[in-house]
């Protein structure tokens, strides 16, 4: 009788090793593309943190951060409000990382070797960290994002953006003065109306120059452990916006009484509350009655950053089924060369590459719109049409690529799990899609010169199949003028041929030809792998995934 060790059987387990140690940014030919015309400064950053999110340890930390889920501790030993939120320590890990890496605050910083590419240098950081964990990644966002909000009233921006740009990470539960470092989140739904804010029934009376006490509920507020939240309530003038700080100058509370933690189907290392508040103090950013324009330069840039926390998912999640299909045998010969596989993971392969692409592309849009009427056009539109597209691709794509993996994916212990729960918030933050849709008729309401130069960009890039595109696109709008109903059309269309044409302008042929021919010049298809023969699909996954990462 032979007695064998179990480790030593392990190899003849048809079981790959786990997606772990691989470059994310090297082993992304795209994204190497993208970046390449960076300063190698910036490169050598992304070659870092490409490292970091597939290592080992800081995969355990995305695992750690969502297994210890946050805490609410509404009161302490004796009975007294505290209203505190505990993370695990791996929470603080991540968020301490992150922000050291400046995503949080590197678009307003002003940095030499980013100047003209801020966004676009931020989005290749933050698309790669969502391949490692997005929870963290929702306080950065709206950290981030509240600048432009606090724009509205520079003194408030003067007294808060010092703290808001520091990368000294401070989770310490201090008066904002008294830290290294803040962050921000949002408090804007409520219960009776949900995305329809000017429905909110929260108050603000003015109590003194520029400062408002506020009083009501948030149905949603994310990251409440955050030192100030923007926030939406009525004054006698209209719907106003403000900057409420979580405590006051003294260590006292200001007000606002957490009521629970949301029990989320994803987003679990992050915890949103439910929370009342009164006798609460804010600062009032902009006008009295301007706080939906206020809040909306904070929300486009959440809009971005959804659609690149969600292709960096979609990347890690088809990174991961290509390598276990590569590494499991089934009838003689790996996974990935069996004919129906190969063209399931080319067929995903050409969503992520396009999903990837146009979130870079809209960053780069947010980098020139100041100087290039067509660049803020481009913004202006496609912010709503990414994030629509983007967003309703992942939860599918990263179900498919699960499926890849079989019962060995739909378990906790790999990432994939974790990165199918998460999808599906990102096409709810920030406004569903049908929120996105109308926000896209919203300007053609104003005219269709935005539109025109949208063109111009998309046509450039499109080649000989640019006139027929934009005939469908004009079509496409002239149905919308007409039937309300439908503007997903036109979002859809919008989206695939923006992709398309960024994939071109890339250099990604054969890549490009494949999307092009299959989302744009076919018919619908509800599955993957239906790729046409005349496509390679060895080729495709190759290319976009290379077998050396």
């Amino acid at each position: 009788m032979t007695v064998t060790r179990p480790d030593q059987t392990l190899d003849d387990l048809n079981q790959p090793k786990p997606w772990s140690g691989i470059n994310a940014y090297r082993s992304d030919p795209l994204l190497t593309d993208v970046a390449s015309g960076l300063p190698k400064v910036l490169r050598d950053d992304f070659d870092g943190l490409g490292r970091y999110v597939t290592s080992p340890e800081a995969q355990d930390l995305a695992r750690m951060a969502n297994q210890g889920v946050p805490q609410l501790r509404t009161h302490g030993p004796r009975g007294e409000r505290l209203d505190v939120i505990d993370f695990h320590p791996a929470w603080h890990a991540l968020m301490r990382r992150s922000m050291t890496a400046g995503l949080h605050s590197s678009v307003w910083e002003n940095v030499p070797d980013e100047r003209g590419h801020a966004h676009k240098s931020r989005a290749i950081r933050f698309y790669l960290t969502a391949q490692l964990e997005s929870g963290h990644l929702c306080p950065l966002t709206m950290t981030s994002a509240s600048l432009a909000a606090m724009a509205a009233t520079p003194m408030v921006q003067k007294e808060w953006a010092p703290k808001v740009l520091s990368r000294k990470y401070d989770a310490s539960n201090r008066p904002f003065m008294q830290k290294s470092a803040v962050t921000i989140g949002m408090g804007m739904t409520e219960k009776q109306g949900g995305t329809d804010v000017r429905a909110n029934v929260s108050t603000a009376e003015r109590v003194g120059e520029g400062i408002y006490r506020l009083s009501g509920h948030k149905w949603f507020m994310s990251a409440p452990m955050s030192d100030a939240f923007v926030m939406l309530a009525q004054t006698r003038e209209g719907l106003g916006c403000f900057l409420v700080p979580r405590l006051l100058e003294d260590g006292s509370a200001n007000g606002l009484r957490f009521q629970r933690l949301k029990d989320k189907l994803g987003n679990r290392s992050n915890a949103s509350s439910e929370v009342e508040f009164s006798e609460t103090f804010g600062f009032i950013l902009g006008a009295p009655d301007a706080g939906i324009t206020t809040i909306l330069d904070m929300v486009t840039l959440t809009r971005l950053d959804c659609a690149l926390s969600s292709a960096g998912m979609m990347r890690a999640s088809l990174a991961e089924a290509v390598h276990y299909t590569r590494g499991r045998a089934v009838l003689g010969r790996p996974l990935v060369a069996q004919p129906m596989m190969t063209r399931v993971l080319a067929d995903m392969a050409l969503d992520v590459a396009a999903a990837s692409a146009l979130s870079l592309r809209l960053a780069d849009a947010f980098d020139r719109a100041r100087d290039s009427a067509e660049e803020a056009a481009y913004a202006r539109i496609m912010t709503p049409v990414v994030k629509y597209w983007v967003c309703k691709t992942a939860p599918t794509l990263i179900a498919e690529a699960m499926e890849c993996l079989g019962g060995n994916g739909y378990v906790e212990e790999r990432p994939i799990a974790r990165h199918y729960r998460e999808a599906p918030v990102n096409a709810i933050w920030e406004g569903s899609g049908n929120v996105m849709a109308l926000d896209v008729l919203r300007v053609l309401k104003r005219g269709r010169e935005l539109f025109e130069a949208l063109f111009e960009i998309i046509g450039r890039d499109l080649g000989p199949a640019a006139r027929k595109t934009i005939d469908v696109l004009r079509a496409a709008i002239s149905l919308c003028e007409r039937d309300e109903g439908a503007a997903r059309l036109l979002v859809e269309q919008l989206a695939l041929a923006a992709a398309a044409a960024e994939l071109y302008r890339l250099g990604a042929g054969r890549i490009a030809d494949a999307f092009m021919e299959s989302r744009l010049a076919a018919g619908w298809r509800s599955t993957y792998g239906m790729l046409d023969s005349r496509f390679d699909s060895a080729m495709i996954v190759d290319l976009l995934y290379p077998a050396s990462s």
